[in-house]
């Protein structure tokens, strides 16, 4: 569950908009806030907001924007048209996140999205794309070439959307963060998606690669042990998953890791003996391995779950 709301956001404050408001003497140092009060709102409602702020806020001070409740997240797709429509006039924004909703809202797995492959199409200069939520999400493979930080926030990560990642080129992301999630939220990806992708021929300038929150993380880590992507890594985050001792062993029993700067794994699976074994293996790297799990017992049945799953 996403316990709180955004409070900054590409580097700026968060600030709500409200038709008339009073704006601040440097309306683009913000990062514009968009959300109608009600889950149930109608869809006229949230349009009406978005074309308030087209109207009120100078188009070249929308530089940082960011998309709340837009009325029945739940089943109700966000409106991309209509920031597709603004981007002849949002030539300045940079950054972008969908549906910053917490679990009292909507709960992660439930967030709906369509085809947002228009979005990066429309803002060829867009830096940052933060998404929240994976119900019906779609994207075709892409080049662009302004994009330089792309995360995927979700409790069930189609397979399709994280193919079309791979084989886009992305030849300025710094940062890719996916959250793989659960098969019974719609985590259907497999390790044959991520091959394009852990290739690494389409982002050629990845130095931060999360591809966490998994329940197959022990599976994801014996691909990413081999994948060509790693040795030009500064951060690697397999964390919030079900990482156990068998993804720890096919971690050291690939490639080396000592180049990296940060190998985080926290919240995992692992026993006391790996943990040390790690660290020992790894001087120099900071391992993150805080938030120890333990399986939990149900009718003689032991389960293990992702940080983030409904």
């Amino acid at each position: 569950m996403i316990a709180s709301h955004l409070s900054s956001f590409a580097g700026s404050p968060v600030l709500p908009f409200t038709p008339g408001m009073t704006l601040p003497e440097d309306p683009s140092a913000v990062a514009w806030r968009l959300e109608v009060e009600d889950f149930d709102a109608d869809p006229e409602e949230f349009a009406d907001l978005f074309r308030a702020l087209r109207a009120e806020v100078p188009a070249d001070a929308v530089r940082a924007l960011v998309i709340g409740e837009w009325g029945e997240a739940y089943e109700r797709p966000l409106p991309v048209d209509l920031l597709v429509e603004a981007a002849r006039e949002w030539t300045g924004l940079r950054a972008l996140f969908l549906a910053d909703l917490v679990g009292e809202q909507c709960e992660i797995s439930w967030i709906t999205h369509g085809d947002v492959t228009g979005l990066l199409t429309a803002y060829p200069e867009l830096e940052v794309l933060h998404v929240r939520g994976a119900q019906g999400l779609r994207l075709e493979p892409v080049k662009h070439t302004g994009l330089r930080e792309l995360r995927v926030e979700s409790g069930g990560l189609p397979g399709t959307v994280v193919r079309a990642v791979g084989e886009s080129e992305l030849p300025a992301v710094r940062r890719l963060e996916l959250w793989l999630g659960r098969s019974d939220y719609g985590g259907d990806t497999t390790v044959d998606d991520l091959a394009a992708l852990l290739a690494g021929e389409g982002l050629p300038a990845l130095r931060h690669l999360a591809v966490c929150n998994a329940d197959t993380q022990d599976a994801v880590a014996a691909a990413v042990a081999a994948a060509p992507v790693v040795g030009r890594l500064e951060v690697l985050d397999l964390s919030m998953g079900v990482l156990t001792d068998t993804g720890a062993e096919a971690l050291l029993s690939g490639q080396p890791l000592t180049h990296l700067r940060r190998l985080d794994l926290h919240h995992h699976f692992l026993s006391p003996q790996w943990q040390e074994r790690l660290v020992a293996a790894l001087p120099g790297v900071e391992v993150d391995l805080s938030d120890p799990q333990t399986p939990h017992e149900y009718s003689g049945r032991q389960y293990r779950f992702t940080a983030v799953g409904e």
